[in-house]
């Protein structure tokens, strides 16, 4: 049984990394699927030849979630190419400034919160009318395990990440009656092109202190956005899932 038979996926940020391998698997698992990007069209087209070759349709659509406006054509113009959403992955990177906080602007913090929180908001608000009229969809929002477990420079970024996860349980509370279910992937350290060029080192601690005794791939972190999602998950509504390895089990 396909794990997503007929069912149409929108995936932000789905160009690269994780994005990319959750794309690619919900194809696997049954999905059309719209691939959005920021910058990287290239990448972007990669992944759209991976969709088709699984045998589903997929659209690639440039759109930045920090603009509103962007946001409202990308919805649109999915809902014109397939008549419906049922999966909305938020997934896209927000960049932030990485620094301490004694040495951070409020402008520096408030853009990376405001950023992402605005991404979110206006994502949901405008997919969840097109979930309700056909009585049912699925929310995955991408947090992070900083969100909980503090790192030195990451304060914009846990917080924010923290932000979302707060606003999963608001909207699983909210939308849950109307059989739509939020819920929170919040990842450990992901090799990723975001990730590549940190300190081997710093990997290497963090890969021995896991207890799994390796760093996450983004196909792992695909794996558990397609476990919340699949046809057969219908009553898990509010839930925060790291997926680090075991190095955080909080």
């Amino acid at each position: 049984m396909e794990a997503l038979r007929n069912k149409v996926a929108i995936v932000t940020g789905g160009s690269r990394g994780i994005g990319a391998a959750t794309a690619i698997l919900l194809a696997k698992a049954g999905a059309d699927v719209v691939i959005n990007y920021h910058s990287s069209e290239k990448d972007a087209l990669n992944v759209l030849a991976e969709v088709e070759a699984a045998g589903r349709k997929g659209k690639v659509i440039q759109a930045d979630v920090r603009n509103t406006e962007d946001v409202k054509r990308l919805v649109e113009e999915a809902v014109s190419e397939f008549g419906k959403i049922d999966i909305l992955i938020n997934n896209a990177n927000i960049n932030f400034a990485f620094k301490p906080f004694m040495e951070m602007t409020w402008e520096e913090f408030s853009y990376k919160l405001n950023n992402e929180m605005s991404s979110a908001f206006h994502l949901c608000q405008e997919v969840v009318p097109h979930m309700e009229k056909q009585g049912e969809g699925k929310i995955v929002l991408i947090s992070s395990g900083l969100s909980r477990t503090p790192s030195q420079g990451f304060v914009a970024h846990g917080t924010a990440k923290a932000a979302i996860a707060t606003f999963a349980k608001y909207l699983a509370q909210e939308l849950g009656p109307k059989n739509i279910a939020t819920n929170v992937i919040s990842p450990g350290l992901i090799l990723t092109d975001a990730t590549k060029d940190q300190p081997a080192q710093a990997h290497e601690m963090l890969r021995s202190l896991t207890p799994l005794q390796r760093l996450g791939r983004p196909e792992d972190v695909a794996g558990a956005i397609l476990s919340l999602v699949a046809d057969w998950n219908k009553h898990i509504n509010g839930a925060y899932i790291p997926v680090n390895g075991g190095l955080d089990m909080s």
